[in-house]
């Protein structure tokens, strides 16, 4: 049976592991945004529109990803 020392431990990992997903998901979301949003603009010659509109996009789902860290759900 764990002991309590085992909990602690295994609850500090998981904080941890939490914070650096979210310091490595909110740039990732908002760099895909920019990335498609640019590539569109280039293909579909309406540039900057797309940009504009995705890397929105992408910083709102950054912001979404820290509220459901921070209300402790993951899904």
């Amino acid at each position: 049976m764990p002991d309590d020392n085992d909990k602690k431990d295994r609850s500090t990992a998981d904080a941890l592991y939490q914070a650096a997903s979210l310091g490595f998901l909110f740039p990732v979301a908002i760099g895909i945004g920019f990335f498609l949003g640019r590539w569109l603009d280039r293909t579909l010659h309406t540039w900057p529109w797309l940009t504009i509109i995705l890397t929105a996009c992408g910083i709102a789902a950054g912001f979404v990803n820290l509220f459901r860290a921070g209300r402790g759900t993951g899904e």
